[in-house]
Formats: C-alpha cells, sequence, structure tokens
C-alpha cells in the first residue's frame, strides 16, 4: 500500500487534521478511549507500521515512529500514546516472532484486525519495570500459569493482546527468570479494574490488569525463556522512548502555534501597539522556539543511530527521551505565561497540553533514570546497578 515513508506521514496527517482533531477536546474531557482515531489507522494499512515487510508490515523503524507520533500528538495526546503503544508492541512480537506468533498476531495485525499493547508496569516495582514480580509458574507440559498485577496499561481492555513480563517459578539462574509473553484479552483469569482518572492523557484506557491463575502456553512465550532483559533494552525501551518523545515533540510544536497566534494577533487598544513588536516577546518566543528545534533534532538523530545499530544508540535515545521531556514541559509552561489570562482558563487548548506534558517526566524510565542509564552508559557502568 506504501511504497515510501512520504505517503506513510501523508495518511497519519490525513487521518490526525479531521478525525484525531474533530475528537481531541472530547478525547479529554470525557476521558474516552480515542477508537475513531485508532481503527482509522488500522484500516488505512497502518497497524503493521513497525513490522517488517516480509510478515505484511511496512517496515519502518523508529525514525518514522517519531515521526508519526509527533503528527498524532499534534493534535491529541491521548491518540499519539494509544497507537504509539501499539506500534511498541507490534515491533516487540516481530523481533523474535515464530511461526505460529506470526500468524496469531502479527498477520492479523497488518491486516487491521487486531490491537496490541504492552503491560510490564507493577505497582510493587515502580519505575524499576523490568522487574516484575508477577509470578510465572509451570503448570502442565507446554503450558504456565501467571498470577499479579500490572498497572497503569494503556489501551487496558480495548487491545486484542498485551505483552506482559513475569519473574519464572523455580528459576536456577537468574538470567532465567525474566520473560515476556502475550496474553489474549479474553483468556480466563483477567480481570480490569476502573479506568484510571488521571490529569492528563485522559483518553489512554489507562487501566490496571489482574490475572488470576490466567494460563497460557509456552508458545506464547517471547523469544528464548529468559529473554525479558534482551526485549526490554533491544525493542521495548528504544521503541518506548521514541513514541513517548515523538507525541510530546508534538505537544511542544502545537504550544508554539498556540502561542505563536496569540501573539500576531494581540494588540493593545490604549496605544494601538502589537504584541509582536515588543522585543522582550520576540526573545522569549525564540528561545521557546530555540528548544523545540533542539529537542526534535536530537530525537531523529538518535533515532537514526538505532536504525541504523550504531553502537551509541541506545544512550542518544536516552538523552533525547529526557531532553524532550525537559523541553515540552517548559515549552508549555512559557506559552501559558505568555498567553496570559487568555490561555489560564479551564478547557483552552494549553490547559490540556499542560496536563499531558506533566507526564513526561513520571511515564517509566523517568526523566531521572534515563539520565542515569545515560551517565553509567559514557563512564562504562552497568546500567542496572543498584537494582
Amino acid at each position: 500500500m506504501y511504497s515510501d515513508e512520504s505517503k506513510i506521514l501523508k495518511t497519519v496527517e490525513d487521518i490526525s487534521s479531521t478525525i484525531i482533531s474533530e475528537d481531541a477536546e472530547s478525547t479529554d474531557r470525557l476521558a474516552r478511549w480515542p477508537e475513531r482515531g485508532i481503527r482509522s489507522f488500522q484500516k488505512e494499512g497502518l497497524g503493521g507500521l513497525t513490522i517488517p515487510v516480509e510478515y505484511g508490515g511496512l517496515g519502518q523503524g523508529t525514525k518514522t515512529l517519531a515521526k508519526v507520533c509527533e503528527i498524532i500528538g499534534q493534535q491529541c495526546t491521548s491518540t499519539a500514546i494509544c497507537f504509539g503503544m501499539h506500534a511498541v508492541g507490534s515491533a516487540v512480537i516481530a523481533s523474535k516472532a515464530t511461526t505460529y506468533q506470526q500468524e496469531k498476531y502479527l498477520t492479523p495485525i497488518c491486516e487491521g484486525t487486531h490491537l496490541t499493547s504492552i503491560a510490564l508496569g507493577e505497582i510493587d516495582s515502580g519505575s524499576q519495570f523490568y522487574l516484575p514480580q508477577t509470578r510465572m509458574q509451570y503448570h502442565t507440559q507446554a503450558e504456565y500459569k501467571i498470577n499479579g498485577n500490572k498497572s497503569f496499561v494503556i489501551n487496558g481492555g480495548q487491545a486484542d493482546s498485551y505483552i506482559v513480563s513475569a519473574v519464572a517459578e523455580g528459576s536456577n539462574t537468574p538470567g532465567e527468570q525474566f520473560n515476556c509473553f502475550m496474553v489474549n484479552n479474553d483468556a480466563t483469569g483477567i480481570a480490569w479494574e476502573d479506568h484510571w482518572n488521571g490529569l492528563g492523557l485522559r483518553g489512554n484506557s489507562t487501566r490496571d490488569l489482574l490475572l488470576d491463575n490466567v494460563k497460557i502456553p509456552d508458545k506464547n512465550i517471547l523469544g528464548q525463556f529468559g529473554d525479558q532483559i534482551w526485549y526490554v533494552f533491544n525493542v521495548i525501551t528504544p521503541y518506548f522512548l521514541t513514541a513517548l518523545a515523538g507525541t510530546y515533540l508534538g505537544i511542544a510544536h502545537t504550544a508554539l502555534k498556540e502561542v505563536t497566534h496569540h501573539i500576531k494577533n494581540k494588540a493593545f487598544s490604549f496605544n494601538g501597539r502589537a504584541l509582536a513588536s515588543s522585543s522582550v516577546i520576540q526573545y522569549q518566543l525564540g528561545c521557546l522556539w530555540a528548544k523545540y528545534s533542539r529537542a526534535r533534532a536530537l530525537v531523529y538523530y538518535a533515532t537514526e543511530c538505532y536504525d541504523m545499530d550504531h553502537d551509541n544508540a541506545l544512550v542518544e535515545l536516552f538523552s533525547a527521551k529526557a531532553e524532550v521531556a525537559d523541553s515540552v514541559i517548559e515549552i508549555v509552561n512559557e506559552s501559558m505565561t505568555l498567553c496570559g489570562g487568555h490561555a489560564y482558563h479551564e478547557g483552552s487548548k494549553l490547559d490540556r497540553l499542560l496536563r499531558d506534558a506533566r507526564a513526561a517526566h513520571v511515564m517509566p524510565p523517568t526523566t531521572d533514570i534515563l539520565r542515569i542509564w545515560t551517565g553509567r552508559s559514557l563512564l562504562d557502568q552497568p546500567l542496572l546497578a543498584d537494582t
């Protein structure tokens, strides 16, 4: 369907500027999962964005994912995050897919009939999502039982499958303990808690997942037994950071667009002077634009490094996401200040952007952890030294 990236981005832009833009306000106000937007992407063949061509996907890497999430994020953060988590999950499944997993998950994803997501976080492990406490117990031949709770699952109850992590009971060596596997949304023993009533990102359908003696066949295990850490640092974290970074770039872009429009159209009645003629305002807006441009350049450089398998790719991605988090919060904050009382009312676009942007620091890996991981990488220290 798509011969090059430009056609993909054109389709994303068309859907984002119409359906997603139309639904953005109600998605936030009603905390409603953005079904129209997500289904439109699936219908247009974008569900397999990060799945290799040989599996029927579009074969795109992290750089295109960042661009896609930025375009969507300019209109609706929730839709960008929801689609982004599907793209992350798709890349994870595809990275070491068996024939069964290809037929069961990748083919319907590419056909637009299957949505996936990731369920790794837990209340007890906090931002250390790579240390699950959910238990995976050998049950019968070729079958396991899963017990535990997953927290803050995006697309909760809406996706058809979830990538879940657990620690295997009875493992003799640490390397065998942690695993990722597929859990279908209709599996017996899963239950969803109520929707998380968040300050921002209100349309994500973020929910806690309860797993009570959920039985999974061993063919649902991703990769080799004990591969979770490999997945975390080779696929999950790079794609996850990319989806978030792209989304928050979209927020920053829209905030700059809002404040620029306000400044251009504001004049004082007592002297007729345009706000845009103020040197102070010009300077402040120029600083905000530079922050956005620097962060954006780093994101696209980092994703290009990852897609080209450069040695420093992971460090670049750590820094890119951290820089975007710092930048987007400052850009939205200062945009609201520059817009004055015009922006400081419930229901304004900057109100929504400010609430959505604030999550940039707390979604794991948090900004603090990313800074620490960057420093450890540069100093040749183990990333998980204190875990």
